[in-house]
Formats: structure tokens, C-alpha cells, sequence
């Protein structure tokens, strides 16, 4: 590659101004005087194929995928990786030297580097997790959890048939509970993880009954909007120690960073500023 190749990625979804990966991306860029620009790129689910056959040919080395393409996109990748085959989606995609479209799914590696980082002293081991939610994010924390080997997870969601389908996809250490009787579950688990929109800015808030919550148990939430969400906040007024979702975005980022800019990015202090403005 010549000194004077300007480095091109972005992020693709529908919509897409929402997105904060134009900005973390861009502060590392400018952090790490790197000659590269990374887009956000509004595509249609029709225009999904033609715009991913046609970005390479543009000079583009990869992008980030995100709603509504996460589960599509594994459709038209050449390689996929053995985490996004699991999860059934894909979040990073790279433009292999070879030509081929390599597809992985960081999401899940983001949400524990957060926990590592945030919280050293977790130990998944420890015992089971409450996992709210059954949609795409929950896969991919799943999939992460039981590769840290969690002994049980304790999976609940507000339609039962969707976290039934987790269970039949991951086997024997899901348990899944009703959503009304999983509040009677907390005082077993070591860690809760929401991985709903529940509490997010703008949607409904997320009613659970946190009676049975104890101190020995670790509270996330991948809402990062607001970023001390009521559960954290209730979760903290009874002495849990918590870890916001603004981390797992910045470090699903990480990797593919890494490969289309050929460095490899701290997540830190610095970052989370530049994101939270």
C-alpha cells in the first residue's frame, strides 16, 4: 500500500444518522494521524448486495453493519466467521485481499471487554446469569457468556417463544423462565445483563422487579441512552455494582478498526468524552 492511500470504511444500516461509529471511529482517526475517512451510509435491504459488491471497487476495506442488515448480510458474505455463524448475524464485515467478503460478529466480544474492563474483578464463573431479552443483541451476549463459561443462564423475554428458540439453539445451560416469575430468580444470579431497548430513551421502561437484587450480583446494561439507566440506578441504590452499555460500542469497534486502519485502538477515558458530546 503507497503512503498516499487514503483508508476508506464506514457503517451501513436503515436508518443510519443515529449511528455513534462515525464519531468514535473518526476520533481514533484524528487520535492516531491515520490518512482514512469512515462514512455513514443509509442503504435499503434491495440495495444491501449491489452497495457491498460495489465498495471495494471504491477503495472501501470494510464496514459496520447495523440494523436492519445484521442477519441479511450472512446471505451474501463469502467467509463467516464461526461467532456470527453461531449468533446468526454479522456486524463487521472486511474486504479480503482476495476478494472475498468476511463477515464476524464483535458484538458479543464488546460486551465482555466492557465487563473486563469496568469491572476486573467479575468472575463469570461465579454463577449463573439473568439475561433480559431474547432478540439479536441477547445472541450475541449469550454466545459470549457461555464461552466465558457461565455455569447457567437464567433467560427470560416478554414472548416466551422467542427465548425458547434461543434455548433450542444453544443448548443445555439456557433456562428460560416466564418474564413475570424471572424477578424470583435474582437472588441466584451472580450477574444481570439487559439486553432489551426497555429503558432506553424514547421507548418503554423496563418494569422488573428488583425486591430480590443483592450486592453479590454485577448489573449491565447494553442502553447506553441514558447512560445510567433506571435499572443501573436502582441497581446501585441497593449496593450492586454496575457497568453502563456505552463500552460495548466502543469496544465492538475495536476490531474492525484494527483491521481496515492496521491499528489496533484503545478504548479509554478520552473515547467515551468524545463519543458522550
Amino acid at each position: 500500500m503507497s503512503s498516499d492511500t487514503i483508508l476508506l470504511a464506514g457503517v451501513i444500516g436503515h436508518p443510519i444518522t443515529h449511528s455513534k461509529s462515525p464519531i468514535l471511529h473518526g476520533h481514533w482517526l484524528k487520535r492516531y494521524g491515520i490518512k482514512g475517512h469512515y462514512i455513514p451510509m443509509d442503504v435499503s435491504s434491495v440495495n444491501l448486495p449491489h452497495v457491498l459488491n460495489n465498495l471495494p471497487k471504491m477503495g472501501f476495506r470494510g464496514v459496520n453493519i447495523t440494523i436492519p442488515h445484521k442477519e441479511n448480510v450472512l446471505d451474501i458474505a463469502d467467509v463467516i466467521s464461526d461467532r456470527a455463524a453461531l449468533i446468526g448475524a454479522a456486524n463487521t464485515l472486511t474486504f479480503q485481499s482476495d476478494g472475498k467478503l468476511h463477515a464476524d460478529n464483535t458484538d458479543g466480544f464488546g460486551f465482555i471487554a466492557n465487563l473486563k474492563q469496568e469491572a476486573p474483578g467479575w468472575d463469570p464463573k461465579a454463577g449463573p446469569a439473568l439475561v433480559l431479552g431474547a432478540g439479536g443483541a441477547s445472541r450475541a451476549i449469550v454466545a459470549a457468556l457461555l464461552h466465558e463459561q457461565v455455569p447457567e443462564i437464567i433467560l427470560t423475554n416478554r414472548t416466551r417463544a422467542r427465548a425458547d428458540a434461543l434455548k433450542a439453539h444453544f443448548g443445555g445451560k439456557i433456562k428460560v423462565v416466564d418474564w413475570t416469575q424471572a424477578a424470583s430468580h435474582l437472588d441466584e444470579a451472580t450477574t444481570l445483563v439487559n439486553t432489551t431497548s426497555l429503558g432506553m430513551t424514547g421507548k418503554e421502561d423496563l418494569k422488573f422487579n428488583l425486591d430480590a437484587l443483592t450486592p453479590k450480583t454485577l448489573v449491565t446494561d447494553i442502553v447506553y441512552n441514558p447512560l445510567i439507566t433506571p435499572l443501573l440506578a436502582q441497581a446501585q441504590d441497593r449496593g450492586c455494582f454496575t457497568v453502563d452499555g456505552l463500552g460495548m460500542l466502543l469496544h465492538q469497534a475495536a476490531p474492525g478498526f484494527e483491521r481496515w486502519f492496521g491499528r489496533a485502538p484503545q478504548v479509554d477515558a478520552e473515547l467515551r468524552r468524545a463519543v458522550l458530546e
